[in-house]
């Protein structure tokens, strides 16, 4: 499987580390809310089709990414930096622009 990197461009699995499900939502760190953090820690989804979830380029350059992928055929459609300040860093690194 190739994840295209925004900044390195396509690469091997082999050099990205999953982090996990990019769709869910912690509950405020102060939240008492007992049900709400069991959810949280326990419940998880097992989507079939295209899912959001994020990856650390771990053997290249670092960046945390945002990628959807076909659960059912591991088609990856998008991978984009989860901070959008690296989308401009990457492009000016990429067209030699200048900010």
């Amino acid at each position: 499987m190739l994840i295209s990197c925004p900044y390195c461009g396509p690469r091997d699995v082999s050099e990205f580390t999953y982090q996990g499900d990019g769709t869910r939502r912690r509950p405020a760190p102060n939240s008492q809310d007992l049900e709400a953090w069991n959810e949280y820690v326990y419940d998880r989804a097992n989507p079939a089709g295209p899912h959001t979830e994020f990856w650390q380029h771990s053997g290249g350059c670092r960046a945390h990414l945002k990628v959807v992928r076909d659960t059912l055929t591991h088609e990856i459609s998008s991978a984009t930096f989860v901070r959008e300040d690296l989308r401009h860093q990457a492009a000016t690194a990429r067209h030699g622009a200048k900010s």
